[in-house]
């Protein structure tokens, strides 16, 4: 149901709040169930609205899922039995994708078409294609955006990926695990997520670990066990909230925030000015005087992650001086832009590699360099929120503003945070959510 945020911002934020399980991690692991044969037991899984379109999916093709408590979801995968990847998911969400691979284990083929997700440029499949192919996947293109998958053995192989990409990454590993003989996938993501991901598959029976210089290994099996298993905390928000800390002037314990996952970020908010404590059970994020501007690019793990651009950027614009932030991992990230400079953000984007070196998108006029000035006093607004982490910035922007902000599009927030008005109020925001039935139309 389409609702609004009114906020009203100008006020250090303080408080506790828990993040929840990590949906980048969540989404990945829900598709791993359906190669098990039994009961899946998946714990920590964040109750937003990416998950539920997962889960949905889930039961078109077959299985069947139920919530045993709030976090955690059973998914039963014995009743697998269509092939054809429902074309009305295909825009909520990344994720179809990723099932081709277990209903190649479990049926011997799949169909899909297009698939879409955030507003952030365009995420081509050939990745995907290209290493199912070198595992003996036969891949047809119907059409423009529509592949029929089939395969009656999965074959072992060497494959170099172009890209580290995640995606093709976790949808080659599902792959690779009921192939016959060892897979090794180079050039490959190594992110925690994937890392989550790989341990779940590990449990089910699969031989799969990481190698030096960015290689996943993969000794191929025949039968993978239902187990219970836990979904890592977010990293992800966990930065998002504390860089809403530190912008604030305020003082925010982040229960569920590791060390290990945002050693990067951890050390970029140290140079902009931010501090943190480091305890037990998550991290105390606050801040002592003035922000410093920085020149950073993101990058695949372990490089500053790309979803905690945006944050940062809306941090950046209250810090004292010019920071460059170099966008390179996707190309149109910086839509959001436009909305803080009309709340006052001094923000110029260039096409031009400001960074420490050359990325995929030089001379390719994308948009991925941003000069951010500060400090600039921002002030509230009507929001339109374009893509999930974009949605975070234009929050953490109206927390920042002076008066109220209105927010419109709040549909995307809800696609990967959990309970954020809850969470929001737990550390001091002011923040409704409004009705459908009086949100304005765009």
């Amino acid at each position: 149901m389409p609702t609004r945020y009114d906020i009203v911002g100008g006020r250090p934020l303080r408080g506790t709040l828990r993040v929840s399980g990590a949906k980048n991690a969540a989404l990945k692991m829900i598709v791993a169930a359906l190669i098990a044969d039994g009961v899946t037991a998946l714990r920590n899984v964040p109750r937003i609205t990416d998950v539920e379109i997962t889960l949905k999916l889930c039961e078109e093709l077959g299985a069947r899922y139920a919530w045993r408590d709030e976090t955690t979801v059973e998914i039963d995968a014995r009743r697998v039995n269509n092939p054809v990847i429902p074309l009305k998911y295909s825009g909520s969400t990344r994720t179809p994708i990723l099932f081709v691979s277990p209903l190649l284990h479990r049926l011997g083929r799949a169909e899909l078409t297009t698939i879409g997700g955030c507003s952030i440029g365009p995420r081509p499949i050939n990745y995907h294609i290209a290493g199912l192919r070198q595992l003996g996947v036969v891949v047809e293109e119907v059409s423009r955006a529509a592949y029929r998958f089939h395969a009656d053995q999965l074959q072992g192989n060497i494959i170099t990926l172009e890209y580290p990409s995640v995606g093709a990454t976790e949808n080659l590993l599902m792959a690779a695990v009921g192939a016959r003989g060892r897979t090794v996938i180079r050039n490959a993501a190594i992110e925690p997520e994937i890392l989550n991901l790989a341990g779940m598959l590990q449990a089910m029976g699969a031989v799969v670990y990481q190698d030096v210089n960015r290689a996943w290994i993969v000794e191929g099996a025949s039968r993978f066990r239902a187990v219970e298993y836990d979904v890592m905390d977010d990293r992800i928000e966990a930065a998002s909230f504390a860089a809403c800390a530190v912008a604030t002037g305020g003082e925010v314990f982040v229960q569920g925030a590791i060390q290990r996952d945002m050693v990067t970020f951890l050390d970029w908010l140290r140079k902009v000015g931010g501090e943190f404590d480091i305890r037990p059970d998550g991290i105390r994020f606050y801040r002592h005087g003035k922000l410093r501007p920085v020149n950073l690019e993101t990058d695949v793990h372990p490089g500053f992650m790309t979803d905690w651009q945006p944050p940062f950027v809306a941090l950046l614009t209250q810090a004292e001086g010019i920071s460059v932030v170099h966008e390179t991992v996707y190309e149109s990230r910086f839509g959001y832009v436009e909305a803080l400079v009309s709340m006052g953000a001094r923000i110029q984007l260039t096409n031009d590699c400001l960074g420490s070196r050359e990325c995929r998108f030089t001379n390719k006029n994308y948009l991925h360099s941003a000069l951010i000035s500060g400090p600039t006093p921002l002030q509230g607004g009507e929001l339109h929120i374009p893509d999930l982490r974009a949605g975070f910035a234009y929050v953490m922007a109206a927390l920042l503003a002076t008066g109220e902000s209105r927010i419109y599009g709040t549909e995307f927030v809800q696609r990967g945070y959990a309970d954020l008005i809850g969470k929001l109020r737990a550390i001091g925001a002011e923040i409704i959510e409004t009705p459908a039935e009086t949100v304005e139309p765009q």
